[in-house]
């Protein structure tokens, strides 16, 4: 039998009349409602939360309650909270989109107008502090059975070599039986390319750009089963001839999410969004990641017919503003890719979801220079690594990658307690097994602590919480001794769209869930999560304000392999200096986040680190730096700027 508190206890606890009632009645309601005060009253005992830490609800304005899908940590030390509709499809289609950003120090929230739908964007942190933000939704889903209008993809011809030609949404195609189907979006197809042969003969390519196109009515009538050419409604003589579209069938099929191709720059500081150049792709759940030169790679989504992009990858240039081709490659959405050593992506193989279940799903090694790709042994449970989490593993220099818990592909009940970490500095890399998670979990959330331990909590036991499947519970893992160690235990649970970060004092910041179903028996639709609720560890009770550790004065921009020396109160007790990456996070991706060690010299009332020269390493950007004394309790952090 569990520890019970004796009556003396109960009193303090819960108050003499409390307890003579539960003697009176004996009801078993009033003894779970005595329990739960006891619980309540354990948890916020000093001994408990030195040891495991503690939960708060954030007392949020209901004006400002949103549904989170995407969650940053910016360098002005506030949150950006990107919903977009937030898979609200009335949302969607009143063209009501939202940002707030959140102040954790102050809880204070400001709404932030948001000139697209960002809802399933990809999203990274820019060498200049900015945040690019890319991809996003241009129509929701039809299941099966809701489909009214057949639709599917047209793809655009232009044969013409001298200009380029837009067509505007809602332009006609026509079926050589005279049908029409219209675009959903406007659609712009290049110059076509001409080129001189052998013998002085112009040879013209057309150029080609995809567009969804549904039919002008509703009904079967108008399903294309076959592939047949399309002429273009208000063109005529040459026109008509060099511009047409193809399609190999229109459809009553499932249509999924599309993508959109626009992208902005988030300024922290003027604290609005930016226009830039649009990708060449629309997008849906693509993941963005920083190269060691500051520019970022986009792969993989959902394009603006629903259809997967089968490795159309494209890199981003924040000097020029514009996007260029990539590498082909394919993978999944989201598919979790982290930057090591030497500049090679490493592919966790976890990722988010769509696209088929053999294919892009083994993890491996990326290398973007000559386009090859190795692929690594020893995943356990390899069948279910989508919505699983994954980081790099503090410190960054050990180049070791966790992946932990997952689930089957779509909609499957399969979950998994699995670990696995990989160490990529050997000569070949595998998989081995970490410790088991306390049970399946899909949608664990992950984040890097500042005393190299890694945070672990929320997720869910089934697809989105079905069943009443919540995990409210929460762990340590320590990568010195390669074991999870309890923490306390969350009010609110999280399942897929939620999201958790470090916060530069130390904290931990949750949001958003998205449960398929609000009850155990799944008959009544589940309701978004709109609170944020934060975690203070355990390192935290034990500091004492008077004598934890302050960064003060020292250089904002720290070079990169020269010393840099900073103030810091209590600077004899330092034992570590980190600099970690803030956090971008979305569907349990999080590429950003990075914890690097430095070397520390400390004298007098300072202490100088040595910051990395490698940029594989230490991709430029903003971080956090934090120091920690021998128990483990960091400083706030102090921004600083690696260029």
């Amino acid at each position: 039998m569990g520890y019970r508190p004796g009556k003396r206890l109960k009193k303090a606890a819960m108050g003499t009349g409390v307890v003579l009632l539960l003697a009176a009645l004996n009801a078993p309601a009033a003894i779970g409602f005595a329990e739960e005060q006891y619980h309540e009253y354990r948890i916020s005992r000093p001994g408990y939360q030195a040891r495991y830490g503690s939960w708060q609800v954030q007392d949020t304005p209901d004006s400002y309650r949103l549904n989170a899908i995407h969650a940053t940590v910016l360098h002005t030390g506030k949150v950006l909270l990107i919903a977009g509709s937030g898979n609200d499809e009335k949302q969607f289609d009143a063209g009501t989109f939202r940002t707030i950003l959140w102040d954790p120090v102050k809880n204070s929230y400001e709404e932030i107008p948001t000139p697209a739908d960002l809802f399933c964007a990809g999203h990274t942190q820019l060498a200049d502090g900015r945040l690019l933000v890319a991809g996003g939704t241009a129509r929701y889903e039809l299941l099966d059975g809701d489909v009214e209008r057949a639709g599917g993809r047209m793809l655009v011809k232009n044969e013409d070599p001298d200009e380029s030609v837009r067509l505007k949404k809602g332009t006609g195609f026509i079926a050589p039986s005279g049908l029409v189907y219209r675009t959903t979006a406007a659609v712009t197809v290049p110059a076509a390319e001409k080129k001189t042969a052998r013998g002085g003969k112009a040879v013209v390519t057309a150029a080609e750009a995809n567009v969804f196109v549904e039919a002008e009515e509703e009904g079967r009538g108008y399903v294309q089963d076959r592939q047949a050419q399309y002429a273009v409604e208000g063109l005529a003589g040459k026109e008509a001839d060099n511009v047409y579209g193809l399609a190999q069938k229109l459809s009553m099929d499932k249509q999924d999410f599309q993508g959109i191709k626009d992208t902005f720059e988030f300024d922290p500081v003027e604290e609005r969004y930016v226009r830039v150049d649009p990708m060449d792709k629309a997008r849906w759940y693509p993941t963005l990641v920083t190269l060691p030169d500051g520019k970022v790679l986009s792969v993989s989504g959902l394009d603006e017919s629903g259809e997967i992009l089968y490795g159309d990858n494209e890199i981003y240039d924040p000097e020029t503003k514009k996007w260029s081709e990539a590498p082909n490659r394919y993978f999944p959405t989201y598919p979790a890719l982290f930057l090591t050593a030497g500049g090679k992506l490493f592919y966790s193989g976890a990722n988010a979801g769509y696209g088929p279940a053999d294919r892009g799903r083994e993890p491996g090694i990326w290398d973007l220079k000559d386009n090859s790709f190795t692929t690594v042994p020893g995943m356990t449970d390899p069948d279910q690594l989508e919505t699983a989490g994954s980081l790099l593993l503090p410190p960054a220099q050990d180049q070791r990658v966790m992946v932990l818990g997952g689930g089957g592909v779509g909609e499957s009940a399969k979950s998994t307690p699995r670990t696995s970490i990989i160490d990529l500095t050997e000569d070949r890399p595998a998989y081995r097994d970490g410790p088991s998670l306390p049970q399946g979990t899909r949608y664990l959330n992950s984040v890097i602590m500042p005393d190299d331990t890694v945070f672990t909590s929320g997720g869910s036991e089934d697809y989105r919480g079905r069943g009443a499947s919540d995990i409210k519970k929460a762990q340590f893992y320590d990568p010195a001794t390669n074991a999870f160690t309890p923490a306390a235990d969350p009010e609110v649970g999280r399942n897929y769209h939620s999201e958790a970060v470090l916060l530069p004092d130390g904290r931990v910041a949750t949001f958003g869930s998205d449960s398929l179903y609000g009850d155990r028996a799944n008959t009544r639709p589940g309701t978004f999560e709109k609170r944020i609720e934060i975690f203070t560890p355990p390192y935290l009770h034990k500091a004492d304000d008077a004598t934890r550790l302050k960064i003060g004065a020292g250089p904002e921009r720290p070079e990169r392999g020269r010393e840099a020396t900073y103030e810091v109160e209590g600077a004899e007790r330092v034992a570590k200096a980190r600099l970690i990456r803030p956090g971008s996070v979305t569907h349990v991706t999080d590429v950003e986040q990075r914890s690097i060690q430095l070397d520390v010299r400390k004298s007098a009332g300072k202490v100088t680190v040595t910051v990395p020269e490698d940029p594989s390493l230490v991709p430029p950007g903003w971080y956090m730096l934090f120091v920690a004394d021998g128990k483990g309790v960091p400083s706030e952090a102090k921004w600083v700027h690696v260029p």
